[in-house]
Order: C-alpha cells, then sequence, then structure tokens
C-alpha cells in the first residue's frame, strides 16, 4: 500500500514534536556562561529545598536561607536582583548533572568541595567551612560535644557520612540510624535518642525551625568546605564569584546573613569566615 507525501510529512513533524517535548523533558540547558546570562540580567541558580536555615522553599513560593542569601549577594555583585533569580531545585545527586547540562548558572546547596566533584566542575569558594556536629534538645547538659557520647545514643542518616564517622570513630556510642534527619528530631524530641548529628550548619539550621528548643553542642570534628559549583573550565565567572564572596566576608554581609538564617534563632555563634581558594 502507497503512503502518499502528505501523510509521511505529517508523521515526521508529530516525530520531531516528540524528539523536542522528550529533549526538553529530559532538562536541555543553556550554552550560555553564567556571565553572559548575568549580562542579560537573569540567573539560574540551584539550592536545596529541604535544609531549614540554608536552602528552603517555603510554602508561600519564597526561598530562604544561608545558602540563598549568598546566592543573592553574588548574584546582585553579578548585576542580577533578586526578582531576576530563578531557583532551581539541586538535589545531592544532581547537582554536577545540572552545571554540567547548562540548567543552572551555578549551585550553592551544602556543596562540598572534593576531588572527585572537581573532575566534573569548578567551585569558587569556600564561603562555609562546615564541620561534623551534635544538636541535643536545650535542657540536655550531659553532652558537651563529641567527648561525651560514650554509652548515649546518636542518631544519623543511614549510609552517611556523618553515620560512618561514629561508628569509625566513636565505637562506645550506639549509633541510631533513621531514613531521614526529621524522623532524627522525632527520636530527640521523645528521648529515644540523646543527640542528632551532621554538618554543624544543618544541624542550626533545624534548631532555627524551633529557637529555645534544641542547640549545637561541642566542636567540629570533620572538616567540610562548601563551594559554589560552576561549569568546568569557566574561571572567568568562577574569579567574579570568589571576588563577591570576599566583598561579601569582608563587608559583614556574611556574618549578617549567618545570623539572620540560621544563628539567632539556633543561639549559634557565626564562625570564622573562610578563606577563598582560588586554586
Amino acid at each position: 500500500m502507497r503512503i502518499n507525501r502528505a501523510f509521511r510529512l505529517a508523521v515526521g513533524a508529530v516525530a520531531v514534536a516528540v524528539t523536542t517535548a522528550t529533549t526538553a523533558a529530559c532538562g536541555g540547558g543553556s550554552d550560555k556562561t553564567a556571565l553572559e546570562n548575568a549580562q542579560e540580567g537573569e540567573l539560574t541558580i540551584g539550592i536545596k529545598y529541604d535544609q531549614p536555615g540554608l536552602g528552603l522553599r517555603n510554602t508561600d513560593g519564597t526561598y530562604s536561607g544561608f545558602d540563598v542569601e549568598v546566592a543573592k549577594y553574588v548574584a546582585s555583585k553579578l548585576g542580577v536582583q533578586p526578582d531576576a533569580i530563578t531557583f532551581k531545585e539541586a538535589p545531592s545527586a544532581q547537582r554536577e548533572t545540572l552545571i554540567e547540562n547548562g540548567q543552572v548558572d551555578f549551585v550553592v546547596a551544602t556543596y562540598s568541595i572534593t576531588d572527585a566533584r572537581k573532575e566534573k566542575v569548578d567551585f569558587a569558594g569556600p564561603y562555609y567551612v562546615a564541620g561534623q556536629s551534635l544538636l541535643v534538645r536545650a535542657d540536655n547538659n550531659e553532652i558537651t560535644g563529641p567527648e561525651s557520647i560514650a554509652g548515649k545514643t546518636v542518631c544519623s542518616v543511614t549510609g552517611s557520612t556523618p553515620a560512618q564517622n561514629i561508628q569509625k570513630k566513636f565505637p562506645d556510642t550506639q549509633l541510631q540510624t533513621y531514613d531521614t534527619y526529621s524522623l532524627c528530631l522525632e527520636g530527640l524530641n521523645s528521648g529515644a535518642v540523646a543527640a542528632m548529628t551532621t554538618d554543624d550548619i544543618i544541624l542550626a539550621g533545624y534548631a532555627s525551625q524551633a529557637p529555645g528548643k534544641y542547640k549545637v553542642v561541642g566542636e567540629k570534628f570533620t572538616t567540610e568546605n562548601y563551594g559554589i559549583g560552576v561549569k568546568k573550565g569557566d574561571k572567568e565567572t568562577r574569579d567574579k564569584i570568589n571576588d563577591a564572596i570576599e566583598e561579601m566576608i569582608s563587608s559583614g554581609a556574611w556574618d549578617a546573613a549567618f545570623q539572620e538564617s540560621v544563628g539567632k534563632a539556633a543561639s549559634y555563634e557565626t564562625p570564622e569566615a573562610p578563606q577563598v581558594d582560588r586554586y
């Protein structure tokens, strides 16, 4: 049976449309650099949506947290105002892909700088030096740091680095793991666990959601350098972001952003500002 030309063209048009839609659904991004997009007056920035005090999408559709404030400050130094920023969710497992595909201009999402990640993306910063710490109820005076958790039950997320650190470094501690930190908080509230552990600023973020209920205790016992992820080889963007981070720190805006986001509510003093690494 012969298929006429008009039918073939129609089928071809549908195939092109489907291919285009599929490509869009897969998240094709821009080939422009972050600075080129900034020059046009807009930026797309990857953040976390579910970390109180750091990167949180609020119920009214606004965004809040220390990472958000850092992102807005950097954007302003690139010439982009807050209302011209599109925030995009950047789950941990997708951060490199979002950057590589041009779906975001850069990522500010508790993004630890590691050698493995530097094979795929470049980093500006660090803008914060985090470290594993402990969260306890405000009325708990027995746990004052990692040296006092022997024999206590400490909670973290299943398979996480903080959980592994407890197992390896503090074998006398009873480790309780759950799938989420919110379940650890429930255990803390009920008394099922004595402390919760992950990066200090993440703990401070949770504490900031219930002022006076929790406190972060003790010195940090690991080191995590949080950087801003940019496309591999985009030195110009990275240098401009480094300039912005250094200015945010020297101007006092960094300290103010930390205190407003997590410090005051969590009764957590602003730590020493990091030194930007211009490798």
